[in-house]
């Protein structure tokens, strides 16, 4: 039979002591975990993210923020230049895809996008459609947002105005 271990022999610091008995419950029965407690994932990310809003929830507002934003911008710039050039449509629509052409977007914004487009489907772990390969609809309708450019503006904002009535 083999003896004591070195550590069984040595006589515990009061450290040690201290740090023992915090561990040990008195009663040996301690206080049931609760259903939800004992079935919630323990790990640094679950603790991460149960403090603060994950990313792509805080991302998807401020780059549909930043696309309202541009949008207002250029309908005011639609409706001046729609005053300005009155009812000679040929010179608006030349003048309006010129401005549409040399429109500076904040290059913050569409790198946020682009980053948009590329991260939140995997940080929202959204299925994919075998039949298509593609990721699900969120809400009906894609969870892409377009890179603010020319052809975005000339769609929102079509260089032939609709004709007034």
């Amino acid at each position: 039979m083999p003896g004591p271990s070195e550590n069984e022999n040595r006589a515990a610091s009061p450290v040690e002591r201290v740090l023992e008995r915090s561990l040990v419950d008195e009663s040996a029965l301690g206080k049931p975990l609760s259903h939800r407690a004992a079935t919630t994932q323990r790990s640094v990310e679950a603790y991460l993210k149960s403090g603060v809003k994950p990313r792509w929830m805080e991302r998807v507002v401020e780059v549909d923020q930043g696309i309202a934003a541009e949008r207002r911008r250029l309908e005011r710039a639609y409706r001046a230049l729609l005053a300005e050039y009155g009812r000679d449509r040929a010179a608006f629509a030349r003048r309006w895809r010129e401005l549409a052409r040399t429109w500076r977007f904040p290059p913050e914004l569409n790198a946020l996008i682009e980053q948009h487009n590329e991260w939140y489907p995997v940080e929202r772990r959204l299925p994919m459609n075998p039949r298509t390969g593609d990721y699900v609809p969120v809400g009906g309708r894609s969870y892409r947002r377009p890179v603010l450019g020319p052809e975005w503006v000339l769609e929102q904002f079509p260089a032939a105005p609709p004709a007034r009535g």
